[in-house]
C-alpha cells in the first residue's frame, strides 16, 4: 500500500478508470479499480480503501448504492465516497449529496482540483483513523458503547463569514428559512469579537482571490478553538485554482458556482454529522485516558499514575536541587472491617479515607490508591520536617473522626499507618544525580512495615 493512501475507482467505462488512475498514481496514490456493484463488497474487504471515487451510474447500480455498501462495512464507515458526474448538473449534484455522498466532482476537472479534493478528504480520514483504537470497527473509548450525540444537528452553530454585511445577511436569511441551525453573520473586521463568542460547529465563508482571505482560512484551521470547526467555502465561479488553494488551506468542502441554499445545507449536514462523530470519539478518548489514570472507587489517581508522577517529581527535584518525599499509607486492620461489616462497608471506608487524606495533601503533592487499602503520597520541593508534619496530619484526619457505615448503627474507628522517606539535594553532584525511585519506594515500604510492627496508627521514617 502506498504511503499516500489507497483509492478505489469505480466506473463502467474503462477509459474513465484509466484516466483517473493516471492522475492519481502520478501523485503516488495506490489505485484499485472496479467497474460494477456486483462483487464490490469483497473488493472493499480486500482493498480497504481510504477513499472511493465512483461514477454516478454503474452498469448495475448507482453511487448511492456504493455508499450504502461502504457504510455496511464497520471497518470502512468513515471512508469518504465521492461521486464523479459526467457534467456539472446541479440537480444531479443535489441528489447525490442528499443520498449521503461526501462530494460530487463533475467532468471535466483539472488535476489540481481533483488532487486538492483528494488530499482534503484523506486528511479528514486520517484524523478519524488517529482516533481509532486497535479494533477499527469499534468507536474510540476502550470498547465502550457508542455515545449519544453530543449536539443534535438542529442545535448546531453555523457562522457565516463574508466580505460585506449585505452578503452575509442574504445568506443568513436564505438559510434560516430551511434550517434550525443557530446562524450568525460576520465580516473579517469583527472577527476578533466573533472568536470570543461560542465556538461555531461550522463556518460558511466567502472565498475570494484576496490573499488575506486565504490566510484567514489557514488561520482559522490552525487556531486551537476553531481547529475542529467545519469550514465550507463558497466561490462565485468555478475557479479550480482558487478552489484548490482553499482546500489546501484547510477548507473541508467547496461550493462552486455561487451560493446555493440547498447545496449549502446538504454540505453542512454532511460535514457536521462527521464532525459530531469525531467529537464523540475525542470525548470518549479523553474519558478513556482519564479513567486509565483514576481509581474508580475513591476517585484518586491509581498506581499507574502514581509511578509516572513520582518519576516526574524525582526528575524535577534533582534538576532543581530540591528535596522530595514518598509516603506509603495503609489502613489498619482493614481486612477485619471487610470480614465484620462486609465489602460494601469496606468500600465506604476506603472512599471516605481517600477524601480525607486528599484534603490534607491538597496542592502540596499527589495521593493515589496503589493497592487494596494502600495509598501513595508524593511531595515535591519539601523537607523532612514538612513531610513528617503532613504525614502526622494524615494519621490525625483518619483517627479523629469515626466512619459511618451503611446499615450500621454505630460508626467505627479507623486508623492508618504511614512509612515515610525523604531525600535531600546533593549540591556537590554536577550534573544532579537522578533519584532511584524503586529504592525510595522500597524504603517507604520498609518504614510502613516498621509502623505496623510498632503498634500502627503512627508514622515511621526511613533513612535516605
Amino acid at each position: 500500500m502506498s504511503a499516500q493512501g489507497t483509492i478505489l475507482v469505480l466506473d463502467g467505462t474503462a477509459t474513465n478508470r484509466i484516466m483517473l488512475k493516471v492522475q492519481l498514481t502520478a501523485a503516488w496514490y495506490h489505485v484499485v479499480q472496479g467497474e460494477r456493484l456486483q462483487g464490490l463488497a469483497g473488493l472493499l474487504r480486500r482493498s480497504k480503501p481510504d477513499l472511493v471515487l465512483t461514477s454516478q451510474t454503474l452498469p448495475d447500480g448507482t453511487a448511492a448504492d456504493v455508499k450504502k455498501l461502504v457504510m455496511a462495512n464497520p471497518d470502512l464507515i468513515d471512508v469518504p465516497v465521492v461521486a464523479v458526474a459526467p457534467q456539472n448538473d446541479k440537480a444531479a449534484r443535489l441528489k447525490a449529496l442528499s443520498d449521503g455522498l461526501d462530494d460530487v466532482l463533475a467532468y471535466p476537472f483539472k488535476d489540481t482540483f481533483l488532487l486538492a479534493r483528494v488530499r482534503s478528504l484523506l486528511r479528514t480520514r486520517a484524523e478519524t483513523q488517529e482516533l481509532q483504537v486497535s479494533s477499527p470497527s469499534d468507536p474510540i473509548g476502550f470498547a465502550e458503547p457508542t455515545a449519544a450525540q453530543i449536539m443534535p444537528a438542529e442545535a448546531a452553530r453555523v457562522a457565516i463569514l463574508t466580505q460585506s454585511p449585505n452578503t452575509g445577511a442574504l445568506w443568513r436569511n436564505a438559510l434560516s428559512q430551511q434550517t434550525q441551525y443557530k446562524l450568525s453573520a460576520h465580516t473579517p473586521s469583527n472577527l476578533h469579537g466573533f472568536l470570543l463568542g461560542p465556538v461555531p460547529d461550522a463556518i460558511l465563508f466567502e472565498v475570494s482571490a484576496c490573499p488575506s482571505g486565504l490566510n484567514l482560512l489557514a488561520d482559522l484551521k490552525s487556531r486551537g478553538i476553531t481547529r475542529h470547526t467545519v469550514l465550507i467555502g463558497v466561490l462565485e465561479d468555478d475557479n479550480a485554482e482558487l478552489a484548490s488553494e482553499a482546500l489546501d488551506r484547510g477548507a473541508d468542502a467547496i461550493c462552486l458556482t455561487g451560493f446555493c441554499p440547498e447545496e449549502t445545507l446538504l454540505r453542512l449536514e454532511n460535514q457536521i454529522a462527521r464532525k459530531t462523530r469525531r467529537d464523540q470519539m475525542r470525548a470518549s478518548l479523553r474519558r478513556g485516558v482519564v479513567e486509565s489514570w483514576v481509581d474508580p472507587l475513591t476517585g484518586l489517581h491509581n498506581r499507574r499514575y502514581a509511578m509516572r508522577a513520582m518519576d516526574q517529581i524525582a526528575y524535577q527535584s534533582a534538576q532543581a536541587g530540591q528535596g522530595l518525599a514518598v509516603m506509603l499509607a495503609d489502613l489498619d486492620h482493614f481486612k477485619a472491617i471487610n470480614d465484620t461489616f462486609g465489602h460494601s462497608a469496606g468500600d465506604c471506608v476506603l472512599a471516605e479515607a481517600a477524601t480525607r487524606m486528599a484534603k490534607v495533601v491538597g496542592s502540596a503533592g499527589f495521593i493515589a490508591r496503589v493497592g487494596g487499602e494502600e495509598f501513595m503520597i508524593g511531595l515535591s520541593n519539601t523537607t523532612q520536617t514538612k513531610a513528617l508534619e503532613l504525614a502526622r496530619h494524615l494519621c490525625e484526619c483518619i483517627r479523629e473522626k469515626s466512619f459511618d457505615l451503611p446499615d450500621t448503627l454505630e460508626p467505627i474507628s479507623v486508623t492508618v499507618s504511614i512509612g515515610l522517606i525523604t531525600t535531600h539535594p546533593n549540591e556537590s553532584s554536577h550534573p544532579p544525580e537522578p533519584v532511584q525511585l524503586e529504592g525510595l519506594i522500597k524504603s517507604a515500604d520498609s518504614a510502613l512495615y516498621a509502623a505496623k510492627s510498632g503498634g500502627r496508627d503512627q508514622v515511621q521514617q526511613s533513612a535516605a
